[in-house]
């Protein structure tokens, strides 16, 4: 069979990306497997390109026997018949003898074409794989083709991608023909074909757009440490430099913002928050909620990532964002739980309390801070009106009532029965820790070492071996005789 393939061959290396070698196997496979249906066997079947691959051709190997010896017409040729093809031929010589593919039936050509196309969609498949596994993670264009139930399929060029409704900005509309930029996503292939998957929600989206538009985070000058986004809204984008001559943010903007223009118009018109990275957990806080200016950053709790940022009356709105979004970006870039106040809250709050709960669970002890009760008002079972009373008169705490004096709590409008039972309340539920007096008597002189002596006389002990009663001035235990020796240490 001669056949001019070249056409064929372009046609397939350009339109599915094929190579030739693949080509040129698939042909082969096709036609040994059109003179098996014909033939019943293809051990003998031969297939040859010419030195350009620009025709090919079957042969049958067939052995040359005697005339009328024939057995085999599939394997064997007489020799007359041999001789017609090569006037060389002699009796058991193999020659070639070419296939006219007009011998080959209807059924035949039907299944070699069927495998030729199977074998081309797996290969296609294959070498397609091959070339787009290794690009999860990039940019590619292509163009708008067509719409079904909100997924878009992108034309690429050597296959089509697919773009499905939850990974389009929901700020972007496109039409038919409009060119597309899109992270590829992910790259899946089964039995019925291969599926290239589409982003342009995803944050390393917007990470391989920085990379396209500016050159120092391409070389690693300028590096990202961490993207949040809500598609389509805002992004918040937390980068650093490996050098100390590079301002980061600087670079990301560009001389006159021409850098991050090209990516809002890429995103179009998302808003982009482009801040310094810092160690310092509270520096980077401050940074994470721009575009409001934080005045001041309190740690809560260390261990849990609990924080409070301080702003301005004005950058209330601005630091928490339209419904949250930006504190809640600022919570996912810095991976803390960050509060937002006013001066005004901040004021009235109890951050001396807070801040105790914040060490108290650190260490893991939250009875002795969070069941505190330090208020008149927090006493369970507290009479309201006395507490109420009490408050009016600026007494809140519960040491400025112990404070006070009977008759200055009788001057508050409170009745004795009331205050000796406000006085077990708090004997029931604080616990009163008193300072021991450095001196003993109202003249702040130390008593002397006689008084000291005759006190520590008059002072009782175990002995140490039998149990029985022993005093200081004792050398020997009455009981069992054992010397007895007392130290006493210095108080400092």
């Amino acid at each position: 069979m001669g056949t001019d393939i070249s056409q064929a061959m372009r046609q397939l290396n350009q339109d599915k990306g094929i190579p030739e070698e693949l080509i040129l196997r698939t042909i082969e496979d096709t036609l040994i497997a059109a003179y098996r249906k014909r033939f019943g066997s293809a051990d003998n079947a031969v297939v040859q390109f010419d030195e350009e691959n620009l025709e090919v051709s079957i042969f049958g190997r067939k052995k040359v026997v005697e005339q009328d010896g024939v057995y085999d017409p599939v394997t064997e040729i007489d020799l007359d018949e041999a001789r017609e093809l090569n006037p060389d031929a002699d009796i058991g010589d193999e020659i070639l003898v070419e296939v006219d593919p007009k011998q080959f039936d209807r059924m035949a050509v039907q299944s070699a074409k069927q495998k030729a196309h199977e074998t081309i969609r797996d290969i296609q498949k294959d070498s397609l794989y091959s070339d787009f596994k290794d690009k999860v993670g990039e940019i590619i264009i292509g163009y708008y083709q067509r719409e079904r139930s909100g997924n878009i399929y992108v034309d690429l060029g050597k296959i089509e991608g697919i773009l499905p409704k939850k990974n389009q900005s929901p700020r972007e509309i496109y039409h038919v023909n409009d060119r597309i930029k899109a992270l590829i996503a992910e790259v899946k292939k089964d039995s019925s074909g291969l599926h290239i998957v589409l982003s342009r929600t995803h944050t390393e989206f917007v990470r391989a757009i920085f990379e396209l538009e500016v050159p120092e985070i391409y070389d690693k000058t300028v590096e990202i440490h961490k993207i949040v986004r809500e598609p389509g809204f805002r992004t918040k984008l937390a980068v650093y430099s490996n050098r100390e001559d590079v301002d980061p943010v600087g670079a990301c903007v560009g001389l006159k913002g021409v850098r991050i223009q090209a990516v809002i118009k890429e995103l179009e018109g998302e808003k982009i928050d482009i801040l310094k990275y810092d160690p310092d957990p509270r520096r980077f806080i401050k940074n994470a909620l721009s575009p409001a200016e934080v005045r001041d950053v309190i740690i809560l709790d260390e261990g849990k990532h609990q924080a409070l940022a301080v702003v301005n009356d004005n950058m209330l709105s601005l630091a928490i964002g339209k419904q949250g979004l930006n504190v809640r970006l600022a919570n996912r870039l810095v991976d803390w739980n960050i509060d937002v106040k006013t001066e005004t809250q901040f004021s009235e709050m109890d951050i001396a309390a807070e801040s105790r709960r914040a060490v108290s669970q650190l260490f893991g002890d939250t009875d002795s801070f969070d069941d505190e009760i330090s208020r008149i008002s927090e006493l369970p079972g507290v009479d309201a009106r006395i507490a109420k009373t009490l408050l009016d008169n600026g007494i809140d705490f519960i040491e400025d009532f112990l404070a006070l004096s009977q008759e200055e709590l009788e001057a508050k409008r409170i009745s004795p029965s009331e205050l000796d039972a406000l006085r077990k309340l708090i004997e029931e539920y604080v616990e009163i820790v008193e300072e021991e007096e450095e001196y003993d008597n109202e003249a702040g002189e130390k008593p002397d070492e006689e008084d000291a002596e005759d006190s520590t006389e008059a002072e009782e002990y175990e002995c140490p071996e039998c149990g029985a009663k022993i005093t200081v001035d004792m050398a020997t235990c009455p009981s069992c005789g054992i010397g007895l020796s007392f130290e006493y240490e210095e108080e400092e």
